[in-house]
């Protein structure tokens, strides 16, 4: 059998593992081990996850109480969603503070300033604040977001505000939630505890994220390697880990189409080894609903006269 060596700069190699996850598919992917670990196939995984956000949202207007969220971004089309809800029904958003999970930086761990267009936190505050009526929204400085001078402290930042009630999340192709990448000089290779109590920080980018954002649509979705920066702030696993509850969203494809890098990385996410190698392995220890779109799920077979 010809069996080629997996190229070096995959994290994860081990392949009776990969072989044994490319086999999953549709429902199958929904059998976990850990009950409190909750896959759903769905239709929309998007539409549930506009819905999560506005019901906490409106829970917290009618209880008066605080709601903390960690968000991804750039997701202008959830955020406008939820913003367009929010102002039909009119929810008051005075109790909702914004921990944005990572931002772009410099090789010199200067942070991508609010201004920066492909950047999260311009995103953020274009899609999602700018978007709800100022009558409803929240004050501008409950939209925290990673700097050069806070990055450090990101983690405390959060802890001090009370923690996360939800952080609301989706892989990256080298199986990353935000920008916590394997095998970087800055989070390295520690065991799995103490991977879970390490906090926010300026990280050196994979590779593998590098080419993922090529794609996307705030650098052209060209392959343009070279417009993507190679290093990001980001919020650390202890800041995953300590969220009360958390919602995983695995349902991109590559403009529209059936092509995914997640559908993969999906598998090896929910049912692989739980390892710092795959940061996103670590929600199958956590209370997480996940939610795998319908495309995601489909099989992965050689279509051999498919091209790119």
């Amino acid at each position: 059998m010809f069996c080629p060596q997996i190229a070096s700069f995959v994290p994860y190699q081990n392949r009776e593992v990969l072989d044994r996850v490319r086999r999953l598919s549709g429902k199958e992917l929904e059998r976990h081990a850990n009950p409190a670990f909750r896959i759903r196939i769905v239709s929309d995984a998007t539409a549930i996850w506009v819905a999560d956000m506005v019901a906490r949202i409106q829970e917290s207007d009618r209880l008066n109480r605080r709601c903390t969220m960690i968000l991804p971004n750039p997701c202008p089309v959830v955020y406008e969603s939820v913003a367009e809800v929010i102002n039909l029904l009119r929810i008051q958003c005075r109790n909702l503070h914004v921990f944005t999970m990572d931002e772009w930086a410099d090789e010199q761990g200067n942070v991508a300033p609010p201004d920066y267009r492909a950047g999260f936190t311009y995103s953020q505050l274009k899609y999602f604040y700018g978007k709800i009526d100022p009558e409803l929204r929240m004050p501008l400085n409950q939209i925290h977001y990673p700097t050069t001078r806070n990055i450090r402290d990101y983690s405390r930042l959060l802890e001090e505000a009370g923690g996360a009630d939800v952080c609301y999340s989706g892989p990256g192709w080298s199986g990353h939630i935000a920008f916590i990448d394997p095998q970087t000089p800055e989070f390295g290779q520690p065991d799995v505890e103490t991977f879970m109590r390490m906090e926010s920080r300026i990280v050196t980018l994979h590779p593998m994220t590098v080419m993922q954002n090529s794609l996307h649509g705030v650098f052209g979705q060209s392959g343009d390697l070279a417009v993507v920066p190679s290093h990001a702030a980001t919020i650390g696993p202890v800041d995953v880990v300590r969220a009360r509850t958390r919602v995983e969203i695995h349902g991109l494809t590559t403009g529209g189409s059936f092509s995914s890098w997640q559908r993969m990385v999906s598998r090896l996410i929910l049912h692989g080894e739980v390892t710092p190698l795959v940061p996103a392995s670590i929600l199958q220890l956590l209370p997480t609903n996940v939610y795998v779109s319908e495309e995601i799920a489909k099989p992965i077979v050689c279509m051999e006269r498919a091209g790119y």
